[in-house]
This record gives C-alpha cells, sequence and structure tokens, in this order.
C-alpha cells in the first residue's frame, strides 16, 4: 500500500491549493480520523460554501486506502498520505488543521477557533500566526483548564488533554478538587488553584517524563470559545469524536452536532485511554518506547494511548501501542528516518507487510492491521525502525 504520494518538500503551497480547488468542478475531501483531520474538512468545507463549489466529506481512518470518486477533479486527503492523484494537506510536519487553515484563508475568512481546536486536539503546540488571529477574534485566554463544558471532576477524569493521577478515575479527580476547598461557583481565583493542582500533579508524578511538563501547558489557561465553551476542550472532543463517532465529529467541525451525545463519547472515550496508559505493559529500546495494552470490555482506543504515552510517558521519541490486530505509531518530533518524509507511515507499512498485515501513515503517525500476535508486529516495526 501506498503511504504518501509527495513528499513534503514536493508539497504544493496553500495558494496553490486554493487556486485549483477555486476553480474546480467537484472536490472530495478526505479527512483523517483524527481531531486536525475532520478540523480541516469542516474548515474547506465552509470556504467551498462561500466559493459555490461542490465538494464532498469523507472520514477515512489509517491503514484504509481512500480512493478517488470517479467524478472529481480534485481530490484532498487530510492529515493522511495522499493516494495517487491526490495532494496531501498537513500529512507532514504542518498539523492538518493549521495547513488547511492557511489553504482556507487563500480563499476566505476561515474560523481560527476551529483550526486550534483541530491543532490541540491533535496533540500538537499551535503557531503564534494562528494565536494572534483567534486573538484578534476577541478569544481570550482565561484561568482554568482547557476542558468542555462540564463539571470539573468530569473535566479531570474525562480529559485526554492531561494524564496525571486523576485522569480515568472519577473519585480521585473528586478527591483532588475536595482538597482544594473550591467554592461551589468557580470564580477565577478557583479556576486558577484547579490548573495549579493539575500543574503539580504532572510535575510531581515520577513517571512523567520532562515532555509532560510542556504538554500539559495546552490544557492550562486555556482560550475561552467555541461550542464546548473553551478552545482546548472543543479540541479534545474533537479528537474522541473522530475516533470513535466520526460522522459525528465531522458534523461538530461543520458548526452542527449533538453536544450531548458527543460529551458522552469524549467520556467514554477518555475512561478508555486512561485506563490502558496504566495497565499496559511497556518495553524501553533504543529510540523507542513500546506499550501492550491489555484486553478490556471496550476496544482500546490505540491512537489516543500513543498520543498520551508520547506526550506524558515515554522517555523515547517515538510510541508503538500494539493491541489485539491492531497498532498505532507516534512520533514526538521527526519520524525514525529523517531522510524519508514518509517518516512513521512508511516503517509502519512496511513493517505490516512483514506479517501480511496493512499499514499506512504520516511523517508523525501511522497505523496498522495486522494477524499475528502483538510480539511478532512489534518484533516486525523494531527491525524496521531500526
Amino acid at each position: 500500500m501506498s503511504t504518501t504520494g509527495r513528499s513534503e518538500a514536493d508539497a504544493p503551497a496553500a495558494s496553490d491549493v486554493a487556486g485549483r480547488l477555486e476553480s474546480a468542478a467537484f472536490v472530495r475531501l478526505l479527512a483523517a480520523r483524527t481531531a486536525g483531520g475532520v478540523a480541516a474538512a469542516g474548515l474547506l468545507a465552509d470556504v467551498l460554501d462561500d466559493c459555490g463549489v461542490p465538494y464532498q466529506t469523507s472520514v477515512v481512518g489509517l491503514p484504509a486506502a481512500a480512493t478517488n470518486g470517479t467524478d472529481t477533479d480534485v481530490t484532498l486527503a487530510l492529515g493522511r498520505p495522499a493516494e495517487t492523484g491526490q495532494t496531501a494537506v498537513g500529512a507532514g510536519g504542518d498539523p492538518a488543521a493549521t495547513a488547511a487553515y492557511d489553504v482556507a484563508a487563500e480563499l476566505g475568512s476561515p474560523d481560527p477557533v476551529l483550526a486550534l481546536a483541530g491543532t490541540i486536539g491533535s496533540g500538537h503546540q499551535p503557531g503564534s500566526d494562528l494565536l494572534g488571529d483567534v486573538t484578534e477574534r476577541g478569544v481570550e485566554r482565561r484561568p482554568g483548564i482547557a476542558a468542555p463544558g462540564v463539571d470539573p471532576t468530569d473535566a479531570l477524569a474525562h480529559s485526554a488533554l492531561v494524564h496525571a493521577s486523576f485522569s480515568g478515575d472519577r473519585e480521585a479527580a473528586a478527591e483532588t478538587l475536595a482538597s482544594l476547598e473550591l467554592p461551589e461557583t468557580l470564580d477565577a481565583d478557583a479556576r486558577q488553584q484547579v490548573a495549579s493542582a493539575v500543574a503539580l500533579a504532572v510535575a510531581g508524578d515520577q513517571s512523567a517524563t520532562e515532555r509532560g511538563t510542556h504538554a500539559v501547558e495546552r490544557f492550562l489557561r486555556p482560550l475561552a470559545g467555541g461550542p464546548f465553551g473553551t478552545v482546548g476542550g472543543f479540541g479534545d472532543v474533537l479528537a474522541a469524536t473522530a475516533r470513535e463517532r466520526p460522522g459525528l465529529a465531522t458534523m461538530l467541525a461543520l458548526g452542527g452536532g449533538d453536544t450531548e451525545t458527543a460529551l458522552s463519547v469524549w467520556r467514554d472515550h477518555g475512561t478508555r485511554a486512561h485506563e490502558a496508559v496504566r495497565e499496559a505493559a511497556t518495553g524501553r529500546y533504543d529510540g523507542l518506547y513500546v506499550a501492550r495494552a491489555t484486553p478490556s470490555d471496550g476496544a482500546t482506543p490505540v491512537g489516543t494511548v500513543a498520543r498520551l504515552l508520547c506526550a506524558y510517558r515515554s522517555p523515547e521519541p517515538v510510541v508503538l501501542v500494539v493491541a489485539d490486530g491492531v497498532a498505532e505509531a507516534r512520533a514526538a518530533g521527526v519520524g525514525p528516518d529523517t531522510t524519508d518524509p514518509a517518516g512513521i507511515g512508511r516503517a509502519m507499512a512496511e513493517a505490516a507487510a512483514q506479517v501480511g498485515g496493512d499499514g499506512a501513515g504520516t511523517a508523525t503517525r501511522g497505523r496498522a492491521t495486522y494477524d499475528c500476535s502483538p510480539t511478532e508486529f512489534v518484533a516486525a516495526f523494531r527491525e524496521v525502525f531500526q
């Protein structure tokens, strides 16, 4: 299976992609099953509507191939590798939502809040230009944490923007908040107390890495705005629904969707992800951190687990999470081969091929399915990786 259509160095400029979209008869948007992928689709769908260009949006999870529609003359792969005849947007170093925002800005006035939510929800640090555009829209930071509009106990227990002692455990979250003796209605000072408690929990966690002290910044002092109260909270919900209910995630990115259902999905997804992080059997190799997920009642959200481990637990730059028949890899920065623009995606595809499976991905993220033991897949990936 192809892992990438063109190198990042050969990727067209935002203005070139925008020019093709503006003159297109029909556009197909193929989004990755991530917060960034669905946010990118929402951003481009909005400006295509304004330009009067018809389009179709699909969310296609890796490693499935995304083939071109017969009546489509422009197909964009958003946060996923491009097949032949497609153009990748955000499959290299740039987050998909940020790259799509740059394209959309050539055609109209895209929503920077959606772009920022997709970027944060995918585990990326937003750039200063995007943050500046959000600020110009009147969106300001406030004390507290970047959670959707739920009570603080829910926020600490279920958020997948942070992993600490209270994550995935509502009782532990309640105990953490009880120790702060907060007022019934949280004012700015109380919200700051919660944020400080989170920062201390991460900094004081002996299992956390130095990378975690930087990752938690996306969860603190949130930007207020979006359909879930904070931009980061919106991104977190997008990330959960993109993995579990991609149709609902797409609706949220387009400005609709059932928010209560989305929050229910978010709670369940976060609980399972944190549980898997805690219970996984881990191993450390040169440049690689491997986690073998323990089977549970629900399917292990390996993508979110890989992101959390990469941000808060892994001492190595690349994380590989394996479960029964599925694996996902995540890089904190560059892939295992910095000369290869496919990076992690290439490694996943080659490892899967060795065991009769299927794999694909981008420079920093890859996913594979396989029909062998997790141990066999780890051995195949290590061989390719090293």
